[in-house]
């Protein structure tokens, strides 16, 4: 029995469950006479709602179809070899349930080198090989192909990506060091570290010809058969395949200086991965590749045994699972259908919800305001949004006819809304005022219609108080930009019924919205765990802090941007709103900063002002500096670290003990998709676990054992 094999063995013993893919060979003949032609596909035996993914036991079966291929190859009975995959799905990588699993680093050790051993045959076979595209290809199913001599790609691909630094690793069978030597370091790096730490941002296919990582691109209907017809071609010698030289210079060293740059503003030294993938990517340059497949194994088993991929991997789950499947959602056969919505409100963020149901339900949407002007402004917003998806070609003209014809404006809610099976309000965050809208909307809305707020604080059963139905209230809260982020927040008033949440929940999902059911208690999730830690921030700048001490102390947690410009963002008077409707309730924790209401009473729109001689950084704002009152106590940023972590951990201790969510898991996905918080954090609860702040708090950590970290 070879290495290879009793490594993948024992690894397939520690993961019984595994989704199985299997590597079929068949045999065909080229056109033109060019010869016999060995094709493998790869395919899990489902649909590509279940997308085709290397276990152990998938790698052993790759390596017996090479096993056959090699043989062949040597005996001269094939001209070549291809691989490709199932109807719309080549491989996305491994499968990370195996992942979760490892104990010991030597196991974790023999994930990474099974892939190499198995893979790197494909270049060593005595007959050119191919990778044929055909579909989604992410990870181990980009770098299987990276093995071969030649690739093509379909232009109807949605998703091509390395996206392990997304999730806390690195790509590590074959694409740190081969795709740099493919296609130089700055286009490896891009791929490889920014895309991935762009929210893990997807090609498609003709960037992936643009790139140089596919030599040809073929039209989707017919790819294999124009992919075949390609590959007789090479063999024939009619077809000859140049690629760019790769520049091993300066350039190189360059693109490196240039990842390590990406990296430091996105995650800011906190997780390691970036930072091993450069390392690699750096000493790729001699071309020396298995020197780069050994620096690729240590890397992989390194960052499986740490936290950070345990968090990635944690978050992608909460995400890819939690997420559509919202804990607490009452049984969706209680939803009751949507026909027609009306939008209270044609401000900016009412014009925004509009448009949102627009696209996504395709159903009547109409606006009302206090007056005619407001109401054609935001009509006259959400025509021109459609007007440029039409310049984009995202529709064509007929659809952007009918959306433009489905929303319209009224004065007069008892017109607009007497129909409506849906009305959101998004006015004035003021109790009286939105109990006054709700009482002149349940008058004219049919008895069957929920009627929803998109409050970002206060009480879902106040505002539902004083209506003769309140079991048909909802909170439906988004978040702003409402067409990038996920995350709804769906609020249950102390009478909301059943069918009133199932039917809230079942527009989440037609809008395509990750919903995470909240109790009706003070600002909800994000804005309450997002408000004490501003809090926090801004009680030690106004004790003595430096502004900037402040904020650099936060940089370890390797945010998506730093609190005062999060702040600038949301707007200093938001913020001002909800410290002060959170201090109303919680003044024990809950401060309201002098500074910040001195900043919000000044006009002004943050703490910083950008210039171009300064690079667009932010600077303090010396307007802003001469309204601060500083007290006389500084702390270091190790100080303000721990206490702004303490706080956090204690509020969310307190809100799972108030049942605010169902879990420390929902916490953890209101804060990835509702406030870009990073997936090597998981969120929050991971990472205070980890660093020992939840047990210094709460006495205890928020997760289990093997939960977002390494199994015991």
């Amino acid at each position: 029995m070879s290495t290879t094999t009793e490594l993948l063995k024992g690894a397939a013993e520690l993961f019984p469950d595994e989704v199985v893919t299997s590597a079929h060979v068949r045999h065909l003949d080229l056109p033109f006479g060019a010869g016999r032609f060995a094709l493998i596909t790869l395919d899990n035996g489902f649909d590509h709602t279940k997308p085709t993914t290397f276990g152990p036991q998938s790698l052993a079966n790759l390596n017996a179809a090479i096993d056959q291929v090699e043989q062949e190859a040597a005996a001269g009975t094939i001209v070549g070899a291809g691989i490709t995959g199932k109807p719309f799905i080549f491989a996305v990588g491994a499968d990370l349930k195996g992942v979760e699993l490892l104990k010991k680093h030597d196991e974790a050790l023999a994930i990474g080198k099974g892939g190499h051993d198995v893979f790197k045959r494909l270049s060593a076979l005595a007959v050119p090989t191919f990778a044929y595209y055909n579909g989604a290809a992410m990870g181990g199913g980009v770098e299987v192909g990276l093995h071969c001599s030649y690739r093509t790609v379909s232009k109807a691909i949605p998703a091509f990506s390395l996206p392990e630094v997304f999730l806390g690793l690195v790509p590590g069978w074959g694409g740190c060091a081969i795709l740099p030597n493919l296609i130089g370091a700055e286009r490896a790096v891009s791929v490889i570290i920014e895309n991935s730490l762009n929210q893990n941002r997807q090609l498609k296919g003709k960037q992936v010809f643009e790139l140089g990582i596919a030599d040809a691109i073929f039209e989707g209907a017919d790819f294999l058969e124009q992919s075949l017809i390609w590959t007789a071609k090479v063999l024939k010698g009619e077809t000859e395949v140049v690629r760019a030289e790769v520049d091993r210079g300066e350039a190189w060293d360059a693109a490196v200086a240039k990842g390590r740059s990406i990296a430091d503003s996105k995650v800011h030294g906190a997780a390691p991965a970036a930072y091993r993938a450069l390392e690699i990517i750096a000493a790729a340059k001699d071309g020396d590749l298995q020197a780069g497949f050994d620096a690729e194994d240590k890397a992989l088993a390194d960052l499986i045994m740490g936290g950070e991929l345990r968090s990635g991997i944690y978050a992608f789950n909460l995400v890819q699972k939690r997420g559509k499947r919202p804990a607490g959602a009452p049984d969706k056969s209680l939803a009751r259908p949507v026909t027609k919505v009306g939008v209270v409100g044609a401000g900016l963020m009412a014009s925004q919800l509009a448009l949102l149901f627009l696209r996504r339900l395709e159903v009547p949407v109409v606006l009302t305001d206090i007056d005619q002007e407001r109401v054609d402004k935001g009509v006259g917003y959400v025509h021109a949004e459609i007007q440029k998806l039409l310049g984009k070609g995202r529709i064509n003209q007929d659809k952007a006819n009918r959306l433009t014809a489905l929303v319209t404006g009224v004065l007069d809610k008892a017109e607009g809304f007497a129909d409506a099976d849906f009305i959101i309000e998004a006015v004035f965050e003021e109790m009286s005022v939105k109990q006054k809208v709700f009482a002149e909307v349940e008058a004219v809305a049919p008895a069957h219609a929920i009627l929803a707020t998109n409050t970002s604080s206060l009480s879902v059963s106040e505002m539902a108080s004083k209506l003769q139905h309140p079991e048909r209230v909802v909170g439906f809260h988004f978040f702003n930009p409402v067409a990038i982020l996920p995350l709804l927040e769906i609020v249950r008033g102390e009478q909301t019924d059943d069918a009133s949440l199932a039917t809230a929940f079942g527009v989440a999902k037609k809008l395509k919205k990750t919903a995470v059911l909240t109790k009706d208690a003070p600002a909800f999730v994000v804005n309450r765990i997002l408000t004490r830690f501003m809090g926090e921030i801004q009680n030690v700048i106004d004790e003595g802090t430096p502004v900037a001490t402040a904020e650099k102390a936060i940089e370890p947690l390797g945010l998506p941007m730093s609190p005062l410009v999060l702040l600038e963002l949301v707007g200093p008077a938001i913020g001002l709103h909800v410290s002060e409707t959170l201090n109303r309730s919680f003044p024990e924790r809950f401060t309201v900063s002098p500074n910040l209401k001195r900043v919000v009473e000044a006009g002004k729109r943050g703490f910083y002002v950008y210039s171009a001689e300064n690079g667009f950084k932010p600077e303090l704002d010396p307007e802003v500096a001469a309204l601060l009152v500083q007290g006389d106590s500084v702390l270091t940023e190790e100080q303000v670290r721990d206490r702004v972590l303490d706080a956090v951990a204690q509020e969310i201790g307190l809100m799972l003990e108030e049942g605010v969510v169902a879990e420390a898991q929902d916490i953890d996905l209101c804060l990835i998709t509702g406030a870009g918080w990073p997936f090597h954090l998981g969120g929050i609860t991971p990472y205070l676990d980890r660093e020992g702040v939840s047990e210094r708090v709460n006495g205890k950590k928020f997760l289990a054992p093997g939960v977002a970290s390494v199994p015991a």
